[in-house]
């Protein structure tokens, strides 16, 4: 019997692992919306974002949060893909910055873009300001994503921002920020374009951006 959403999210933050994945399954089975899964993994993961930053949770509940939303993704992204364009929308590069080693939240994103059509380039964590810059000028996206799940990020944010704009390069594309620890008073500290509450307003801001 499928539990429900909330379930879910208790599980994913309880660390029950073989609990929140049979739940994501019966879920699928019992034919809810699959990105009604994905906003679950984000609350939890806002959760977990929230313990960890208050010494609650560490290193290895982070790891196994991780792995949790990882399979739960996949099994979303097998229902969605069946549907997804073959043409791509546009390019976007993504990565969570420089300071900050989480990919829970970027990973979803990421997997969410390219079943809705665009060619995602993860650049993956802890990415410095330069490789940013580097990606765009090699690379030609349209759209680039910031990740970070701890304040600590912020300045990070804020240094691609500029050093994209020393290099000549702010014009040329959009800039969407993300995850637990943003919103839209640290989209305007940064100097990003827009702030993305979740997987799906990410997706959302990408489509306008490219005209999809």
């Amino acid at each position: 019997m499928a539990g429900t959403i909330e379930t879910l999210v208790e599980a994913i933050v309880g660390m029950r692992e073989k609990e929140a994945l049979e739940n994501a399954q019966a879920l699928l089975d019992a034919g809810v919306d699959p990105l009604q899964l994905i906003e679950a993994s984000r609350r939890a993961v806002e959760e977990i974002g929230e313990r960890f930053e208050k010494g609650e949770y560490f290193l290895p509940e982070l790891m196994l949060a991780g792995e949790m939303v990882k399979r739960i993704s996949e099994m979303v992204k097998d229902r969605i893909t069946s549907e997804s364009p073959e043409k791509r929308l546009g390019k976007v590069v993504i990565g969570t910055v420089k300071g900050d080693i989480h990919d829970i939240g970027k990973n979803i994103v990421s997997f969410l873009l390219d079943a809705n059509g665009f060619e995602v380039v993860d650049l993956g964590v802890d990415v410095p300001a330069e490789r940013f810059v580097e990606a765009v000028r090699e690379l030609e996206p349209q759209v680039v994503g910031m990740s970070c799940l701890l304040t600590l990020a912020y300045e990070p944010m804020k240094e691609t921002v500029r050093a994209l704009e020393e290099a000549g390069l702010r014009e040329r594309v959009k800039i969407m920020i993300g995850g637990a620890a943003t919103d839209d008073r640290i989209r305007a500290y940064t100097g990003a374009d827009a702030w993305g509450k979740d997987a799906a307003a990410a997706v959302s801001l990408a489509r306008g951006w490219v005209g999809g």
